[in-house]
């Protein structure tokens, strides 16, 4: 979601700010982002890489933990105005912005975003399926999107839904539907990524490799217009893939590279805090949940008794050391931060316990496939999680596939022996509606591409989720919310486990006190400062 000694720079274009324009900022990947196109990137690492280049209607707060999940205009001049009962979302476009190639910003732009995501089938497509007409356009790539009308004289966008929905200002704030200068080719746009309307343009890219940074050339008129968006502070970034998490590490001691995407590896990680927390490290929340699912329409996890004896037997403490402590302890679907989250824990760890409902429920298909991925602890928790139902009494047989292939290979229905496995979700976008719909709901079952890897197909939760979906979110729609988790826990498909907290691991030279770290898309490129 998912870096050699250089100098980077304190500079504030836009409304305020010194530049020292002879620094550079330098940072690794654990990995290359899926895509450097808006329209298509669907990682935590391309979220980061991107959220300072490709700026939505709407986006989020510029703040670390809870704050950071607040609605705020991004190119829209305010949130939307919405009625007709939730059907219809108007906005304006701020006026006067550019992208960075100079081309002006419409408000056509953002229908030909829409147009352009679903022509390229994205996988961010079923976020907008919901406008009118956006069905048929992606069936037929003809005749534009009817739910979508736009003035370009006045910066008006008006967005017309085939349903009422409680969280579709959210879906405004999603890059995939970031605007985009008309012509932009339908077509993967990684090696070359698009004009840009942030403070940041991507200039280079070695595709799988590295991709960096130049100032915005448009950020003077965009940074007036936008004075509530971050300015950023160094003036080039500079982003390479190290495959080994080890090397990052020794890198960023020595001060050779000025940060780390990704958390520093499980066998470094204690070391790691141990030494830095407060100066060069910081651990922060995210809106995650690790679990295990159960196929809920086959033997033997069919029967909710042997689905529940599972959530006794797994000890989430065993799991938060074998993860290294960067996870917090859950047994419930939504996480904290996350509105209606109110925490409870239905099955403390009882071994003997979960042997009685086995007993009890006398499963007569006792032969289970686990399945998980190749990459540390994710290989060790399956491994954990298999001797547990050995424990049991089940004929365990463990399937270990290639972390770049595992969702798709769990996702599909003709895949054999789906039977139980590890799965971890972080937010699309900060609404419970989020964590139930995709996951937990039979509309979201699907023969490929399936993210319901339990078959989970409750006619209660059902209802109800698509009811709250509806509605606009409250204090009332909270406690639906809180409830639901606990009727959804009730029938145990999932063993919830872990919310990750993530540690960003930075050199001596930058202010960790003025670093943000989003829960929506991690660490913000415009807050990295040098002392």
């Amino acid at each position: 979601m998912v870096i050699s000694l250089l100098a980077a720079a304190l500079t504030g274009c836009g409304s305020s700010g010194e530049s020292d324009q002879d620094r550079e900022l330098r940072g690794t990947f654990l990995s290359f982002p899926d895509y450097l196109d808006p329209a298509l990137a669907f990682s935590l690492e391309g979220a980061t890489a991107l959220h300072a280049t490709y700026i939505p209607l709407l986006t989020y707060a510029p703040e670390s933990g809870k704050a950071g999940t607040e609605l705020v205009p991004g190119l829209a001049e305010d949130l939307p105005k919405i009625d007709q009962g939730g059907r219809r979302y108007t906005l304006f476009l701020r006026p006067g912005l550019e992208y960075s190639d100079g081309t002006p910003v419409r408000a056509s732009d953002f229908r030909f975003a829409v147009e352009r995501l679903l022509r390229m089938n994205s996988g961010g497509s079923s976020f907008y399926m919901g406008i009118e007409g956006a069905e048929r356009f992606a069936e037929t790539k003809r005749g534009g999107i009817e739910g979508i009308s736009t003035d370009d004289r006045s910066g008006k966008i008006t967005i017309r839904l085939t349903e009422p929905s409680g969280f579709f200002s959210y879906i405004l704030a999603l890059p995939f539907a970031a605007p985009l200068p008309p012509g932009t080719p339908p077509e993967d746009q990684t090696a070359d990524p698009p004009p840009a309307t942030g403070p940041y343009e991507i200039t280079k890219v070695r595709p799988g490799r590295s991709w960096e940074y130049d100032r915005n050339p448009a950020w003077d008129a965009n940074g007036e217009a936008m004075p509530d968006f971050p300015d950023g502070h160094v003036e080039k970034i500079k982003l390479e893939v190290r495959s080994n998490p080890i090397t990052q590490v020794d890198e960023v001691e020595k001060g050779q590279v000025d940060w780390m995407k990704n958390p520093p590896p499980p066998e470094r990680y204690a070391e790691v805090r141990d030494r830095y927390e407060g100066t060069q490290f910081r651990e922060e929340p995210t809106i995650s949940i690790y679990y295990f699912w159960m196929n809920t329409q086959t033997p033997p996890f069919d029967d909710p008794r042997v689905r529940r004896a599972v959530n006794y037997a797994v000890d989430a403490e065993a799991l938060e050391r074998i993860f290294a402590g960067t996870l917090e302890a859950t047994q419930q679907v939504l996480p904290p931060l996350m509105p209606g989250y109110r925490k409870f824990e239905l099955y403390p760890h009882n071994l003997a316990k979960a042997k009685k409902l086995i007993a009890e429920a006398a499963p007569a298909d006792r032969k289970v496939t686990v399945w998980t991925f190749n990459l540390e602890p994710s290989d060790e928790a399956g491994e954990y999680y298999e001797q547990v139902l050995r424990k049991l009494g089940f004929e365990t047989k463990l399937k270990v596939v290639d972390f770049t292939n595992y969702f798709t290979v769990i996702g599909n229905s003709s895949t054999p022996d789906l039977d139980t496995g590890f799965a971890n979700w972080l937010l699309d976008y900060p609404h419970p509606n989020d964590y139930f719909q995709p996951q937990l709901t039979g509309e979201s079952i699907l023969p490929n591409g399936n993210t319901n890897w339990a078959l989970f197909d409750d006619p209660e939760v059902n209802a109800k989720t698509r009811e709250l979906g509806r509605q606009q979110l409250g204090p009332a729609q909270e406690r639906e919310y809180a409830e639901l988790d606990r009727t959804v826990m009730r029938e145990a498909p999932w063993v919830p486990f872990g919310n990750l907290t993530l540690g960003t691991f930075v050199a001596d030279s930058i202010d960790l006190d003025e670093l943000v770290v989003s829960p929506i898309y991690g660490q913000d490129l415009t807050s990295f400062e040098f002392k």
